[in-house]
């Protein structure tokens, strides 16, 4: 049997994939692979095969994938034609070097074609790239990173007390980015069933207000939740130096949205409009655990904040 290879082992989503998917399979199976040569070195010492990764260089790319038969492909960073082309680069040297099946980490909302959230287009466009292909394949269409919500809310008491976005009465089953990692660990380990698409939620499906009320009575901080239009949130992340797109920088006072503002709002008006609500026991089918609760990461909050915005998640 061939090797299983990883991509973006530098990120926080790689990182926690790699660390988990050693504790299911011998090291001798595995291919980690990055962008950063840095990041590898700790897996490396610890007997794990190790590779760069260029996904600008589709040549180099087959030679990173050389000798593998599943490939978990971690979505990149960015948004728009840079990511499609890295994606449709990282699937074709999958081809070309003899990988036989595809787990691909997509986003909810991938599979509607009247879901007009900017992150989506990119997913499902590598989603259908994929059918093209002959590779087999699992899509894990993940909820919303509760981290990502938990900091807006630390950020929210911190200031005014008012969390205020435009997600409005939608639902979405926020979920750990933790658990959307050890459930693309299981699938790429051979968890599932091959030509699937799951849906990696979280056990709930919370409104922002309840979300914010978990919040406050877990932290004893009192937090609000204020709808705006779109254009209110616009130019609430614009005051913060987020940028709109991903090719953008991010000022200081940003760091608790490492996500551009464009994929934000657009995503929250998904969210309002229940694009997003899916509310699934994939997560629990794929792994055998249950998904964290937003309760539950709250009550330990030091661990389950978005963190730095790296090379690769």
């Amino acid at each position: 049997m061939g090797k299983i290879i990883i991509t973006g082992v530098d990120g926080n989503f790689g990182g926690y994939a790699a660390r988990s998917i050693m504790k299911k399979v011998p090291v001798t199976d595995l291919i980690f692979t990055a962008p950063n040569k840095n990041a590898l070195e700790a897996f490396a010492a610890q007997g794990v095969e190790t590779r760069y990764a260029d996904f600008n260089n589709p040549e180099q790319l087959k030679e990173a994938f050389a000798g593998g038969e599943v490939l978990l492909l971690i979505s990149m960073p960015f948004v728009g034609e840079k990511r499609r082309n890295a994606h449709k680069a990282a699937v074709d040297a999958a081809v070309a070097a003899g990988v036989k099946k595809i787990v691909y980490t997509s986003i909810v909302g991938s599979g509607d074609d009247s879901c007009d959230s900017y992150e989506k287009f990119d997913h499902q466009y590598t989603e259908n790239y994929i059918l093209t292909t002959p590779l087999k394949y699992v899509f894990l269409r993940n909820s919303q990173y509760a981290e990502a919500m938990i900091s807006a809310f630390e950020e929210a008491a911190a200031s005014t007390g008012i969390l205020s976005n435009n997600m409005g009465e939608g639902r979405m089953a926020h979920v750990s980015r933790n658990d959307c990692a050890e459930a693309a660990a299981c699938a790429a380990a051979g968890a599932g069933v091959d030509n699937t698409v799951y849906y990696i939620s979280g056990p709930t499906a919370n409104t922002m207000e309840e979300f914010c009320a978990i919040g406050s009575e877990v932290t004893g901080k009192k937090v609000t939740y204020q709808y705006v239009d779109d254009e209110a949130n616009y130019a609430f992340f614009d005051s913060l130096g987020v940028p709109r797109r991903t090719d953008g920088e991010w000022a200081e006072s940003a760091k608790a949205f490492p996500f551009c503002s464009e994929g934000m709002v657009t995503f929250g008006a998904a969210i309002r409009n229940d694009k997003m609500s899916y509310c699934t026991h994939d997560f629990e089918t794929l792994t055998g655990k249950k998904p964290k609760s937003v309760r539950q990461m709250f009550e330990d909050i030091a661990n389950y904040r978005v963190g730095k915005r790296t090379s690769t998640d």
